[in-house]
């Protein structure tokens, strides 16, 4: 770990990720952006003719398959010199450049849905046997069809594309809101010492022994979002009526029926997630009062509930010790995965370590014919070697999909996403639990594990009822004002963290600050995704090769089928709620030596 936050430029190369292999340089990606910009001609020329032929459809198919990729590449250039160093105007400018390109992409191919709409079932199976080539596309050209009855005209298209770039305003507001606009007072500490709030400092401060500056920064950070309740529920509120006006444009049910269904996800899931959730809450309220109890306080507050419950022994795991831990984590894998792994390992994947101006947090990029890209912001804790094998999931998912799919079905869909993630995950749990006899060590990796649960499938689970709600209330002409939204959100509090919990009012105001909320039903995923990924790392470590071969079938799958079928392959069926309560069956499992080895 560096002592000192450096400028990007004294960053040790060995360290930072080889964008070279996407552009030599800014150059080239310019001369790259000015080729492919004049191929959007091109593509708007088969307009009017799109299926006067299979001939013609097929070129038009691959010219389109062609934009995208590199589309996708120029934009992954622009997008990881911005995170380098977010004040770099020259790679905000090409941020801003790749976005248009795409956005200009997605208007110049309009046309193409109601075209091939228009094309009677007779006519489309002809076209396969005409031309062979075609067959290659036959799923996408399906899942096209399939969606004819919430497809507009050429004409009606092109408008709700050119209106996309309105749908982000919200979000944009939100953003601006909540990322520049909003400041915070100082927490004070049990010594008087000044601690300053941001959304950067805000959880690690929540974390804090000190119970004192916890419930300043919990009072600080609220108050705020009090002054901005009525706007930010007007924020959210132009949200949920963006999502019900696109629903309605294209004649669906509700805007959950529109989200779900352009993922192939039944709605089905998403009620089954919050029902098995619900139907756990003892075991919440149990997590609850085991927390109240081993901090030995009178009353809990929602401000106590990020603090560990066992003391951080403040293990200190160097990037290198990091990688070997994953190594040996990862090994159920199998050796091809950790081939793959160590090639990011030792090939400038990874951007590892903070410097002036770098994005915050992490993520991982998979980009077609070249190799996935991951930020860290590495401090040698044992969350980031946590950090680390969630994002690699999620490079090797992008690898393995990238090099067995081509590039019109190699991208999977956010559904699957945090599987491949969260099973690294588990399993690196797993090994520190099989490793660690010492109750102490032993309880201090529980309570993470515990943490996880609560925090991805309770607590997400509980944003994407409050998002379901909200959505409802638009759909049913009801208003969302400051008092109905706090209101919910209270409820929806009392009822999954139990009666063991002080009902701090400041909590009620939580959904203005939340992003995931303007992500269009997206929150949800995280909790089916850690269920299914608990699930799969179990089923690997119990049935070894046969269930490494499923689940690397799943990773290599990108979107080649529906993706409850993929993790139906995997050997995890979400489609019911038994992964859910599986899940939560082993958290209140966890629970249990929790309370055994903190009994003493």
């Amino acid at each position: 770990m560096q002592n000192t936050i450096p400028a990007r430029s004294e960053a040790d190369p060995r360290f930072t990720w080889a964008t070279t292999d996407l552009f030599a340089s800014d150059e080239a990606w310019r001369a790259e952006l000015t080729r492919v910009r004049g191929m959007l001609d091109e593509l708007k020329g088969y307009e009017g003719r799109l299926c006067e032929s299979a001939a013609t459809l097929l070129g038009y198919l691959r010219l389109y398959d062609d934009l995208m990729r590199d589309g996708d590449r120029l934009m992954s250039y622009a997008f990881r010199k911005s995170d380098e160093d977010t004040r770099n105007a020259v790679y905000q400018e090409l941020s801003a450049q790749s976005r248009n390109f795409l956005v200009d992409l997605d208007k110049a191919s309009a046309f193409s849905t109601p075209e091939l709409l228009a094309v009677s079932d007779e006519r489309f199976e002809n076209f396969f046997r005409e031309e062979e080539g075609l067959e290659h596309y036959r799923l996408a050209l399906t899942r096209v069809r399939r969606k004819k009855d919430h497809t507009l005209s050429a004409e009606c298209e092109a408008l709700l594309a050119a209106a996309g770039q309105l749908s982000q305003a919200p979000d944009e507001i939100f953003s601006m809101l909540n990322d520049a606009d909003m400041t915070y007072p100082d927490a004070v500490d049990s010594e008087g010492k000044k601690h300053p709030v941001t959304h950067g400092t805000f959880i690690p401060l929540m974390m804090s022994p000190d119970r004192t500056l916890r419930e300043s920064a919990f009072r600080s950070l609220y108050g705020v979002y009090g002054q901005y309740r009525n706007t930010s529920a007007a924020v959210l509120t132009s949200q949920m009526q963006q999502l019900q006006f696109f629903a309605n444009a294209r004649r669906y049910p509700s805007a959950l029926h529109a989200a779900l269904d352009h993922t192939e996800v039944p709605v089905e899931i998403y009620h089954n997630l919050i029902q098995a959730v619900h139907d756990n809450f003892p075991a919440m309220h149990r997590y609850v009062r085991l927390r109240k109890k081993l901090l030995g306080v009178d009353k809990l507050h929602y401000y106590d509930l990020y603090t560990p419950i066992v003391a951080d022994e403040d293990m200190k795991v160097t990037f290198e010790e990091g990688k070997e831990l994953a190594r040996k984590a990862l090994a159920p894998m199998g050796e091809n995965y950790l081939k793959i792994l160590n090639e990011g390992f030792d090939n400038r994947w990874l951007d590892v370590y903070e410097n002036k101006g770098k994005r915050s947090g992490a993520y991982s990029a998979g980009v077609y014919g070249v190799h996935p890209f991951v930020l860290l912001n590495y401090t040698d804790t044992l969350d980031d070697v946590f950090t680390l094998v969630h994002e690699m999931g999620h490079a090797l998912h992008s690898y393995l999909s990238n090099h067995t799919q081509s590039v019109t079905y190699a991208g999977y869909v956010i559904f699957v996403a945090e599987v491949a993630s969260t099973c690294n995950e588990a399993l690196l749990m797993q090994y520190l639990l099989g490793q660690t006899k010492e109750p102490r060590r032993r309880a201090y990796l529980i309570n993470h594990f515990l943490e996880q649960f609560r925090t991805t499938l309770y607590r997400q689970t509980m944003f994407a009822e409050f998002e379901l709600w909200c959505s409802e209330q638009i759909r049913k002409g009801e208003a969302l004002t400051a008092e109905a939204l706090c209101a919910k959100y209270a409820d929806l509090n009392r009822q999954y963290y139990g009666e063991d919990i002080e009902p701090d009012p400041e909590i009620a105001l939580e959904w203005a600050r939340i992003p995931h909320f303007y992500y269009n039903f997206y929150v949800y995923q995280y909790a089916t995704g850690f269920a299914s990924a608990i699930a799969l790392s179990q089923r690997i470590l119990r049935e070894g090769k046969p269930a490494v071969d499923d689940y690397i079938r799943f990773l290599s799958g990108g979107c080649s089928t529906d993706p409850v079928s993929l993790l139906r392959g995997a050997g995890v069926d979400i489609s019911t709620p038994a992964p859910i309560s599986s899940a939560l069956k082993m958290f209140d499992q966890l629970i249990g030596e929790m309370e055994e080895l903190t009994a003493k």
